[in-house]
């Protein structure tokens, strides 16, 4: 087990949805020597998908170097991916950092950033069709692992996404140890938790309700590609 410093980065930015990262945030916090930042464009509190705001504690400009870098999604990808800032930051410390890391949608600022190429990557299922767009093949997983790029699927899924990043940093004796301190034993009352396993109803209400969102992501992605490209 590291007893060694581990500096970890959140990516926060307006819109995201606060359980993709706060879920992690609270596993990863305990690992041993964790120094946790949580980094933005300003220090200016940062509003989420729910009432919960979030206080940066650091700039990109001023942010160390990381070894573990973790971007949560939510709506507000829509906005990051086209954030000049933002991507100059993801990219910048993606290609040093020891462990590049997403939730949900923010798969897609790694993919922008062009720290998905090539690699087996997970996201929300709404989106999961999308990572082909940024180079990644998609593997319909909570977690997926490719060298050292950790992806989380949609928002609870950042609670196993954790575990697994833990038990690689840490050792799986700590990580367990560390899931029994915060009584990890998810018994939900429906088994409702995949489009594999809910009735087609829920799945297309579910679909139905993403769609006008998923129409402007793909048309920010878009963009976010075509700088990418100039």
């Amino acid at each position: 087990m590291t007893k060694e410093k581990l500096t970890i980065a959140f990516i926060l930015f307006p819109n995201v949805t606060q359980l993709d990262f706060t879920g992690p945030l609270q596993v990863l916090s305990r690992l041993p020597g964790a120094n946790v930042h949580l980094v933005a464009r300003t220090l200016a509190p940062i509003t989420t998908d729910s009432v919960l705001t979030l206080n940066p504690t650091v700039t990109f400009d001023d942010c160390p170097p990381v070894d573990v870098l973790c971007v949560p999604g939510g709506f507000g990808v829509d906005d990051a991916i086209i954030d000049d800032e933002l991507m100059a930051f993801v990219k910048r410390e993606g290609a040093r950092a020891k462990y590049v890391t997403s939730v949900c949608t923010g798969a897609f600022v790694l993919g922008a950033a062009g720290l998905l190429q090539g690699k087996r990557a997970t996201t929300h299922w709404v989106y999961h069709g999308e990572l082909e767009k940024v180079g990644a093949t998609p593997v319909k997983e909570r977690v997926v692992r490719d060298g050292n790029v950790f992806t989380g699927g949609g928002v609870t899924a950042g609670i196993d996404f954790a575990f697994t990043l833990a038990a690689e940093i840490a050792g799986e004796d700590y990580a367990r140890a560390l899931q029994l301190g915060l009584e990890y034993d998810p018994m939900p009352p429906f088994d409702e938790g995949s489009p594999d396993k809910a009735p087609p109803a829920a799945v297309d209400l579910v679909t139905k309700r993403y769609a006008e969102r998923l129409n402007a992501f793909r048309a920010a992605l878009e963009k976010s590609l075509g700088r990418s490209a100039d």
